[in-house]
Formats: structure tokens, sequence, C-alpha cells
């Protein structure tokens, strides 16, 4: 889970391709840079994400069964919700009861 604002929108194949400015993290099993992709399956019933706008983004780490992709993905069971300061609180309340 982590707090991110959209830089920038490609279409890729059957994917949307989303560069992300990571602002900050809450809770994360992998690492994460200032930047990095998030991929969204253009079949995902998510709302789109628009550039420059920020959000709470839950999404998971896919890596093939060849290991030669890696990359962060956000599926029909993500979640991306406009950020607001509410939504942050929440989210470390949360963390800290797990």
């Amino acid at each position: 889970v982590f707090h991110g604002r959209i830089l920038a929108r490609r279409l890729v194949g059957r994917e949307t391709r989303y560069e992300v400015e990571v602002k900050e993290l809450y809770r994360h099993r992998f690492p994460l840079v200032s930047r990095e992709y998030l991929w969204v399956p253009n079949t995902c019933g998510c709302p789109p994400l628009r550039e420059g706008s920020e959000y709470l983004l839950m999404a998971r780490r896919h890596v093939n069964h060849e290991h030669t992709l890696n990359r962060i993905l956000l599926q029909d069971d993500g979640y991306a919700r406009p950020w607001t300061p509410r939504e942050a609180r929440l989210v470390r309340e949360a963390a800290r009861h797990c």
C-alpha cells in the first residue's frame, strides 16, 4: 500500500502502464523506489487513474514463472482510491493494529 502521484499514462497492448511518483509507503512486502511503473490490465474494473492526481494504491508484485518479468500490478482485487489525508490516517492506524 502506498501513496502515489500519476505522472504519465501509456497504453501497451492490453494493459495500461502508469508512471507513478511514490510519495509514501504504508505497508509493503517488496521495496519501491521513488518512481515506479504500475501496470493495469485494460479488463480491470478499476477507475482510470488521472495524470497529476494522487491515489492510495494497493498493488502486488508480479513475477512470471521464468523470472524475466518483475513489475507492480494493480488487479481487480487491488485498491485505487483518490488520496486524502483521511485515507492516509486510516491506513497508518490499520498498519499499527497488524
